[in-house]
């Protein structure tokens, strides 16, 4: 999550740069309320449980109030480590699906490894950020739509505008990204 998520634009992360058409105005203290967004408590946890066991994920509920393992921004943000996601019923949907597509985008053999931060590349960062859309369209009561309308919320950037935009017109290397390597949702 660092490169979309949350570093102020100017920041580099993990030695990176931020995504090509991304850049993200937003720091963990000036994130929206969580009732802004569609959180996890919201939908439950079984359907997003099924998608994520689809790709050999495990999601893992953390008691209210606890720390949130392997979370990048702390709660209530996702953490990964390994093949597990983890979130509270606050934790953003779509902090649950980036971080949860992060670890999708990896090959099975580097998942093992991981903790709390996964990006390897611009472009892995690009497709975690297109998944996440795609992703949102199979859990019932959330959809892309809302899922997009919740990183704008949160702070996601693009230079076109908003996620939508982003999307629908500039992120051809990231839908090719995930084509080629056969990770695109059916």
């Amino acid at each position: 999550m660092p490169c979309c998520c949350g570093p102020p634009a100017s920041a580099p992360c993990g030695g990176l740069h931020l995504p090509r058409a991304l850049r993200v105005s937003t720091s963990p203290s000036s994130l929206p309320a969580a009732d802004a967004v569609l959180c996890v408590g919201d939908i439950g946890l079984d359907a997003p449980a099924a998608l994520l066991a689809r790709y050999g994920l495990r999601l893992q509920h953390v008691d209210a109030d606890a720390p949130i393992p392997g979370s990048f921004w702390g709660e209530p943000e996702a953490g990964i480590i390994g093949c597990d996601v983890y979130v509270r019923d606050d934790t953003p949907v779509h902090s649950m699906l980036h971080e949860a597509g992060h670890l999708i985008v990896l090959p099975p053999d580097k998942r093992a490894a991981v903790h709390t931060d996964a990006t390897d590349s611009v472009d892995e960062e690009d497709a975690t950020c297109y998944l996440q859309i795609l992703l949102a369209a199979q859990l019932p009561g959330v959809g892309s739509a809302r899922l997009m309308a919740d990183m704008d919320s949160w702070g996601y950037t693009y230079r076109l505008g908003s996620t939508r935009a982003w999307f629908e017109q500039d992120a051809e290397n990231a839908r090719s990204w995930l084509l080629a390597r056969g990770l695109l949702p059916g």
